[in-house]
C-alpha cells in the first residue's frame, strides 16, 4: 500500500519505511527553478534505486538564527513549503529544527547523527555550493568523502541559470515580489507565488459596499509590494476562485503590526472563517490610492475586478507544479 506524504518536524523519529532513502539537503526557501534542479535529480536517483525521495530542510531558516534582528521575507513558510515538495511527488520532508547549538556540530557529526543514524541514507543530492557543520567546514568534497566512508552516493547539481543566463536565486525573487513584479518572479519560482494563512475576520467594510472579502494576515516581515493584485484563492476544501486581492497594513485594525491580504473572491458565497486557505499571485495591477469618498472607491474597485477578471481569463500553467497549485 502506498505512503501518504510525512512531514517530520522537530525531534519526531523517522519511519523505518523513509530509511535508506535518497534526500536532497538544503533550505530550499522559495523551491525555485534552481532548487527544483535539485529536486528533480533527487527524484529520478530515488526512482532508479526504487526507494523513498525524501527531502531534508532546516527551520526556521539560519539566517534568523544568526541575524535575528535582521527581518528576513521567507517565501515558503514550512507548511508551504511542504505542500511544495509533496507536489512534486516526495514521499516526505525532514524540517530539522536549527539552532545554535545545532550549528555547533561539526560537520563529520552531522553526517553521523542525521544522514546516518535518523536517516540511514542511501545517496545525497545537494546544490553544488551546499555547505554544513560548523564554521560551513563540510563542503562538497567533504561530502562526497563522507560518503565513501559511511556507505552512500553523494551527487552534486550545478547552479541553474535562467533564460538570461542569471543564476536564480531567492534573493532576487524576494527583490522581484517588493516589487510588485508577480509575473517575473513566477517565471523564476517556476509556479505562481503562493501564501497560505487562515481566513480571519476583517472590518466588513468591503461587505457594505458589495464586495466581501476574506481576509488573512500575513508575516509582518513579508516583503510583497502593497497594492491591488489579480489572484487565484483555494478553500480549505480544494476548490478555486478567481478573486482580486488588495495588499497592505490598515492602521484602523488591530493587526499587531501585520500585513492583512483581503481577497475579493468571484462567484462565491458562504462562511470562510477559520479555514486555512491560499491566495496565489497572478499580476500586480496597480498601488493603493486614498480615496475621496466610497463612492469613488466602489468605482475603482468594479475597475480593478474587471481587470483581474480580463487578466486572469487567459492564463496557463507554468509548469506541472504550477497546475497543482495554482489551477
Amino acid at each position: 500500500m502506498e505512503q501518504a506524504f510525512l512531514r517530520v518536524a522537530g525531534e519526531e523519529a523517522v519511519p523505518d519505511w523513509l530509511r535508506g532513502g535518497v534526500v536532497a539537503i538544503g533550505n530550499f526557501d522559495g523551491i525555485h527553478r534552481g532548487h527544483q534542479a535539485v529536486l528533480e535529480r533527487a527524484l529520478e536517483e530515488a526512482r532508479q534505486r526504487g526507494v523513498p525521495a525524501l527531502v531534508l530542510t532546516f527551520e526556521p531558516h539560519p539566517r534568523k538564527v544568526f541575524r535575528p534582528d535582521a527581518p528576513l521575507f521567507v517565501l515558503t513558510p514550512p507548511h508551504v513549503k511542504a505542500r511544495l515538495i509533496e507536489a512534486l511527488g516526495f514521499a516526505g520532508v525532514i524540517e530539522r529544527p536549527f539552532t545554535r547549538e545545532f550549528s555547533g556540530l561539526s560537520a563529520e557529526d552531522f553526517v553521523i547523527a542525521i544522514l546516518e543514524q535518523q536517516l540511514g541514507i542511501s545517496h545525497a543530492v545537494t546544490g553544488f555550493d551546499f555547505h554544513f557543520g560548523k564554521n560551513r567546514q563540510g563542503g562538497p568534497a567533504f561530502l562526497m568523502a563522507a560518503g565513501e566512508r559511511h556507505g552512500f552516493g553523494v551527487t552534486l547539481v550545478d547552479a541553474f541559470r535562467d533564460e538570461g543566463t542569471e543564476i536564480i536565486s531567492s534573493s532576487r525573487i524576494r527583490e522581484l515580489l517588493a516589487e510588485g513584479e508577480a509575473a517575473e518572479a513566477a517565471g523564476l519560482l517556476g509556479y505562481r507565488y503562493t501564501v497560505e494563512a487562515e481566513v480571519v475576520g476583517g472590518a466588513k467594510l468591503g461587505r457594505t459596499l458589495g464586495f466581501p472579502t476574506a481576509n488573512m494576515r500575513l508575516s509582518s516581515e513579508a516583503g510583497l509590494k502593497e497594492g491591488i493584485y489579480a489572484v487565484r484563492f483555494r478553500c480549505a476544501d480544494g476548490t478555486l476562485h478567481d478573486g482580486v486581492a488588495s495588499f497592505g497594513r490598515r492602521p484602523t485594525v488591530d493587526d499587531h503590526g501585520a500585513p492583512l491580504l483581503e481577497t475579493f473572491v468571484f462567484d462565491f458565497t458562504g462562511d470562510l472563517y477559520g479555514e486555512i486557505a491560499s491566495v496565489s499571485f497572478f499580476g500586480y495591477l496597480r498601488g493603493e490610492v486614498k480615496f475621496e469618498g466610497l463612492d469613488a472607491l466602489v468605482v475603482q474597485m468594479k475597475r480593478d475586478e474587471a481587470e483581474a477578471r480580463a487578466l486572469l481569463s487567459g492564463v496557463r500553467p507554468l509548469s506541472e507544479l504550477d497546475r497543482a497549485i495554482a489551477f
